[in-house]
């Protein structure tokens, strides 16, 4: 077990829909820690909830009851404007289907989470030229997404991630639509944002090579935490 502060807690955590007249209980009782500089993979069958648990922490959905601990803040409790400041402050989200804005630039898509943080334009470009080069992008700076590789993508999806320096990085499905090699890759760089800059990282995968790779690895099977590996099962 990672020995820094606990960044991520959640507490019974429990997500039901109505479906009908029926009552889908997607979350049963989530219960589990994330440390600050660990990286966690959630793992599971599809239709398992990783992706529902995970727009719980990032303040995107509300668990039906328990609660979710951001740096000791219960965000369950909070108001739609203290939820929105979270996700502009605390959170940064990679997608499996990278989501950057096809009419900008790789340096204007890591620039565009700053505007809404009125950063001044001279500190924007600077700080997204700066992520540029940690995920190893320099060159790609002026490039549109369509220029881009798969690979190239997701590593200016984790550069925008970034940009207002969040304590938590979410990750769902982050190799999805990469080969194994460049896959490898992405959790590398995940992995290393959480040892050598002290990022919490959670990321749900499918991907038993990847989620080797991180420090734990969580089994999330009938709506609940049933296992806690140190290394991925050989079946998720």
């Amino acid at each position: 077990m990672h020995e820094g502060k606990t960044v991520i807690r959640c507490s019974h955590v429990r997500r039901s829909y109505l479906d009908g007249l029926r009552v889908i209980e997607v979350l049963k009782d989530v219960n589990f820690d994330v440390s600050r500089g660990e990286i966690v993979s959630i793992v599971g069958p599809s239709g398992s909830g990783k992706t529902t648990l995970l727009n719980i922490i990032a303040c995107l959905d509300k668990p039906t009851s328990g609660e979710v601990f951001i740096e000791d803040i219960a965000v369950n409790r909070l108001d739609d404007d203290r939820l929105s400041e979270i996700r502009r402050h605390k959170i940064g989200m990679v997608f499996q289907d990278f989501y950057l804005l096809p009419a900008l630039s790789t340096l204007e898509n890591v620039e565009a989470p700053m505007i809404f943080n009125n950063m001044p334009e001279e500190r924007r470009k600077e700080r997204a030229a700066e992520l540029l080069a940690l995920v190893e992008l320099s060159n790609y700076a002026h490039h549109t997404p369509w220029e881009l590789s798969s690979g190239e993508k997701q590593r200016a999806q984790i550069a925008r991630a970034l940009a207002n320096d969040p304590p938590i990085i979410l990750a769902d499905e982050p190799t999805g639509n990469l080969d194994t090699t460049v896959g490898g890759k992405i959790v590398e760089l995940l992995k290393n944002l959480a040892e050598d800059r002290d990022k919490t990282v959670l990321m749900a995968t499918h991907d038993p090579g990847a989620a080797s790779q991180t420090h734990r690895v969580l089994l999330l099977r009938d709506g609940v935490v049933q296992q806690r590996f140190k290394e991925a099962p050989e079946a998720l």
